[in-house]
């Protein structure tokens, strides 16, 4: 089983934690993981019956809502709280209230957010913590939000992780991890998820984990984008808030760094730490395309789950209490971002993000190891004393700049109808602007012709992964009424790029809803090839040409297949849709 917390290491833990577990409260406000000494944590209904406790003991100042259900039939619940009397996402807009999501549970094993969330909530509403924090903000609390893989419920769900005594499981009832989901959006969470985001359009969106990992002492790790990513302005306030809190964190005793602590080899310390930034399937990757900050928490598991709860809930406490003080102006800040964004048209803007081999030593608070031969994996292993702190000074890289770059169109994109129904319901979830056309004949359009695709060999989330080179290229196409036109002028610019340039890691294309198009489904039959070849070998130019491709490629010249798709392809015969990417791109709006 997972280690637990000794009873008397828990309570010094408690006595001197320098923001201290404050002893249960009244059981109906209480969770059976405080009364448990924070051993244990609970199951579901515990959830519900809090949800609507709070809201009794609070009425003018909490709200329980549902914004889904689970494919097992759970209801999602979230816990809307202000003292400003503002419980409504329509009343925190017209007031300009900033809106901070904070959720627990997205891999439901990583329990901390959910005992955290609720021991802070509590405090604060008690006044005993941040006092006048909640006049000034609208807080959204979703304390699971994997409900389905939270009731998958043992004590070896997290083999890697000191407590609590049993927790939920990583992935969804249908296997999904969902923080993995959030631009592809296949999951009935993930679209719940959305549609509760594009409700309450939050400034902050902060996604509470629990590493994997080596023994180390440093407890917990801020990562926020837009920092190195998204709008350059709003990158400002996303290092504001992640230092802040850092900051208050280090001031209450923890060990906080700014980056995720997994070793650039595997397994072994020396090799250093990487920083980058996440690809749009990430909670923290996603939302500064949406202009908003998005915040990554990670505390560490193998800290025990008292310790965890408790730097948990100072996390949770510090974020309210910088939105409280500087949430209006960074709300500024990302809604000038979303004028920004309109203006996009023609501008070079990133895609994905690469680090640099350039690195500095940093000095990261271990424990003493070994590293020997495992007489069981047959590989070096290694070991940690945990009674044994030290400083190990490690290269860092964190040089992170722009890796793939694509000018943004014109006008924006046009999606051909046959793909509309499909692709407009994709762009609903993401609150994304489009309209339907008439039919308009030959319409100057950019196509993507791909000069290679390679299918991934394995599924990844249930999906077919594909890779494509190739470039645009001007052609004038036709529009069959119905087909959809996404302009780029509109705030979520980035999310319209990240979801149709075919070069992003996490767009459509990538994660194979358009693999159909790549699949060759019509063939001419050798024999008929080579009367074809023939008869176009008549033609100098041809003839020229293939007989350069075969002095200069030998591969090509000895096999018999791709030279007779040579004339394949420049017959009337080729299927001119074959690898032809059913999306385009505008300069003009239709």
């Amino acid at each position: 089983m997972p280690r637990l917390m000794p009873t008397a290491l828990l309570s010094t833990l408690l006595l001197f934690s320098p923001v201290g577990l404050p002893p249960a409260a009244a059981a109906d406000l209480s969770t059976l993981s405080e009364r448990s000494g924070f051993i244990q944590t609970g199951r579901y209904p515990e959830v519900l019956q809090l949800c609507d406790e709070f809201v009794k003991a609070y009425p003018k100042a909490v709200r329980c809502i549902q914004f889904g259900t689970t494919p097992e039939g759970r209801p999602m619940k979230a816990l809307v709280v202000s003292t400003s009397g503002a419980l409504s996402a329509e009343q925190a807009h017209q007031r300009r209230l900033p809106v901070v999501l904070i959720q627990g549970g997205i891999h439901a094993g990583e329990i901390d957010g959910k005992d955290a969330g609720f021991l802070a909530l509590r405090e604060l509403l008690e006044g005993k913590a941040a006092p006048g924090v909640l006049d000034k903000l609208v807080w959204v609390f979703v304390p699971v939000f994997n409900i389905d893989g939270h009731e998958r419920f043992a004590a070896w769900n997290r083999p890697n992780q000191r407590g609590p005594a049993e927790m939920g499981w990583r992935t969804t009832a249908q296997n999904f991890n969902l923080n993995r989901d959030y631009l592809k959006a296949d999951s009935a969470e993930m679209q719940a998820m959305l549609a509760l985001v594009n409700q309450w359009d939050p400034l902050a969106y902060v996604d509470l984990h629990v590493t994997d990992g080596a023994k180390f002492q440093h407890d917990i790790s801020i990562q926020v984008e837009p920092i190195h990513a998204g709008d350059p302005q709003l990158r400002a306030s996303g290092r504001a808030l992640r230092d802040n809190v850092i900051a208050e964190l280090a001031a209450a005793g923890s060990l906080p760094l700014p980056y995720y602590p997994s070793f650039v080899v595997r397994d072994d310390p020396a090799s250093g730490f990487e920083d980058s930034v996440a690809p749009p399937r990430f909670s923290h990757g996603y939302f500064q395309l949406r202009n908003r900050i998005g915040m990554l928490v990670e505390t560490h598991s193998w800290k025990e789950y008292p310790v965890r709860v408790r730097i948990t809930r100072n996390t949770i406490v510090s974020v309210l209490q910088q939105m409280a003080e500087d949430g209006q102006d960074w709300q500024a800040v990302a809604q000038a971002a979303d004028q920004r964004a309109r203006s996009l048209a023609g501008s070079p803007v990133a895609l994905s993000y690469k680090t640099g081999p350039a690195s500095h030593i940093v000095d990261f608070q271990g424990y003493a190891y070994s590293r020997t031969p495992s007489e069981v994996s047959g590989t070096l292993m290694t070991r940690y004393d945990e009674s044994q702190p030290q400083v190990w000074k490690v290269p860092l890289r964190d040089d992170i700049q722009p890796d793939v770059v694509v000018d943004a169109p014109g006008a924006g994109y046009l999606v051909p109808a046959a793909h509309a129904a499909w692709v407009a319901e994709k762009l609903r979830q993401h609150g994304v602007e489009f309209r339907r056309l008439g039919a308009q004949a030959a319409v100057a359009t950019d196509v993507f012709r791909a000069d290679s695709s390679t299918f991934a060999g394995d599924s990844m989330e249930s999906h077919q992964r594909l890779k494509v080179t190739g470039q645009w290229r001007p052609e004038r196409h036709d529009i069959v009424a119905g087909s959809l036109f996404v302009p780029i002028a509109q705030p979520r610019a980035r999310l319209v790029m990240a979801l149709l340039e075919p070069d992003a890691p996490d767009s459509l294309l990538a994660w194979g809803e358009f693999n159909n198009a790549f699949e060759r489904k019509e063939y001419m039959e050798d024999y008929v090839a080579e009367d074809v070849a023939r008869e176009m070998l008549r033609d100098p130019a041809v003839k020229a040409a293939f007989e350069q491709r075969l002095r200069e490629d030998a591969a090509f010249a000895a096999d018999p297949a791709a030279r007779l798709d040579f004339f394949y392809q420049r017959h009337a015969s080729w299927d001119q849709q074959y690898n032809l990417y059913p999306v385009m791109r505008l300069d003009q709006v239709p």
